[in-house]
């Protein structure tokens, strides 16, 4: 027989993770299911191990486990067209931005209480808000401290490169087996467009010699990190103009170098945040723009499609920051780390990915049985868990799935403004919800009104939830049969 479920309830009142239960719980477990590791065929065993519970390098692991990162190295010493490092602001969702700068004794207090209060938590990020390895004694002294109390968090860091060939043996000593770095071009003529300066060796350089010293380094980081075991996950900024078309490039040059991920995320331009690009009117590209790039690249180094682009103080799961609720000002002076919560929710989630990897292997068997040359664009409301589980109304983003004859892949995020606050529907949001599903062919999502179903029919784009608290490859795959006289899976919640 097999051990009882364990309640999430005890563990957390967060909405998305009551959901998880009730559907982890719904029934018996099976052995074919319960703590599977669900590792996909075509990933190695040992690479499964790392990243099998990290949201950024695994998709599926993002529904299921958050990150958390702490904002302890300010300093930088490159400067890009499109960043500006802001402190104490709240209302900025991107990189760069924070609303407190951490020493590493308080990085670590932070780290242990929220790890005690947010059970998904598996992966502790340095994301500047400058550069992890230039303002590195900060970033190595907060590793040190953490690693000593919560042993079993992976441990990771953004970078823009520069730096990071003097610190590759430090990295690999403190077994930080995840990096990912900044690399936005291999030709300095594209690179003198997008770096004003840098500052290396004691120097600030300027123009094509800038963007050369760059490349070099970053390459040259890049081949040490493989050499050593640990894996990488390139970021790229899609700029409309200026390196779109040489994203293939790099994406071939990463790959020869044995970059694991090649992530390529939409330039985030407004002149409100105040870097060059967006005082000067440099625009970001569409989401369909957007897509159609990454649709290239495949076949390339594998793409990451499921980045939200986070702060530098961002803590939760991918989609969501709740960093608000860990400000030092709400922490305790002394905390001490319990371990039991973060144990139970993976024994719980040790089932229900089991039960999830089954029923979206049997989905995309039954969209390839189809044997047609359709295609359906779907946008899901999802709080995670793999389920549809948001209202309509409640969604600050869309994730979204293509079904065709290869099968059921995830294809990227919309975010959108939130239609319905305090009960009631805002008809401008609604507009920009509209606008924001661009190529959108159907939604899924746990509850939605008679009004906007009615406005995004009007607009093309039909809404249901009939499918509500279902996995979303089921929901996908049924919604594909209908549409292209296949035999639909039967839906279980």
């Amino acid at each position: 027989m097999p051990a009882p479920m364990i309640s999430l309830e005890s563990l957390t009142s967060r909405s998305t993770m009551n959901q998880l239960l009730a559907t982890a719980t719904s029934g018996a477990c099976t052995s074919s299911s319960c703590g599977s590791s669900a590792k996909p065929d075509d990933v190695d065993s040992a690479i499964w191990e790392k990243i099998k519970d990290h949201p950024c390098y695994s998709e599926e692991a993002h529904h299921y486990f958050a990150r958390m990162h702490v904002a302890v190295a300010p300093a930088c010493n490159i400067q890009c067209n499109y960043c500006n490092r802001k402190y104490d602001c709240a209302n900025e969702s991107r990189p760069g931005v924070a609303s407190e700068k951490l020493t590493p004794d308080q990085a670590l207090r932070k780290v242990i209480a929220v790890a005690n209060e947010v059970p998904q938590l598996s992966v502790l990020g340095i994301a500047g808000p400058g550069d992890a390895c230039y303002d590195w004694e900060k970033t190595k002294a907060t590793f040190e401290r953490v690693a000593r109390e919560i042993p079993d968090i992976k441990l990771c860091l953004s970078t823009n490169g520069l730096a990071l060939p003097d610190h590759v043996g430090e990295l690999a000593a403190m077994n930080v087996d995840h990096v990912t770095i900044t690399i936005n071009m291999i030709d300095p003529e594209v690179g003198a467009k997008i770096y004003p300066w840098i500052f290396h060796d004691h120097r600030r350089f300027t123009g094509l010699e800038a963007a050369k010293i760059l490349h070099e380094r970053q390459m040259l980081g890049l081949e040490m990190l493989t050499a050593r075991g640990i894996l990488t996950k390139i970021n790229s900024v899609m700029i409309p103009g200026v390196n779109e078309e040489h994203l293939l490039e790099v994406n071939r040059w990463v790959k020869e170098r044995g970059a694991f991920l090649h992530n390529v995320m939409p330039l985030i331009s407004d002149a409100a945040h105040g870097t060059h690009y967006g005082l000067t009117g440099q625009r970001g590209p569409r989401a369909t723009e957007l897509k159609a790039l990454q649709d290239r690249l495949d076949g390339g180094a594998k793409l990451m499609r499921h980045c939200r682009q986070c702060r530098a103080d961002a803590v939760g799961l991918l989609g969501e920051d709740r960093g608000r609720e860990f400000t030092l000002d709400q922490i305790p002076d002394k905390v001490s780390y319990d371990a039991s919560k973060r144990e139970s929710y993976r024994e719980v989630v040790a089932r229900e990915r089991g039960d999830h990897v089954a029923a979206k292997s049997e989905a995309i068997g039954v969209v390839k049985a189809a044997g047609s040359a359709g295609s359906l664009l779907v946008a899901v409301a999802t709080k995670g868990g793999g389920r549809i589980n948001e209202h309509f109304g409640h969604a600050k983003e869309f994730q979204v799935y293509e079904a065709s004859a290869s099968g059921i892949t995830f294809v990227g995020h919309r975010k959108v403004e939130q239609y319905c606050r305090g009960g009631w529907g805002e008809e401008p949001a609604l507009k920009t919800v509209i606008a924001a599903l661009e190529g959108i062919d159907v939604i899924l999502c746990a509850k939605i009104g008679d009004c906007p179903r009615d406005q995004l029919t009007e607009a093309g784009i039909r809404a249901t939830d009939d499918y509500g608290y279902d996995y979303i490859e089921r929901a996908i795959s049924a919604l594909y049969a209908a549409e292209f006289a296949a035999e639909p899976l039967t839906a279980t919640a």
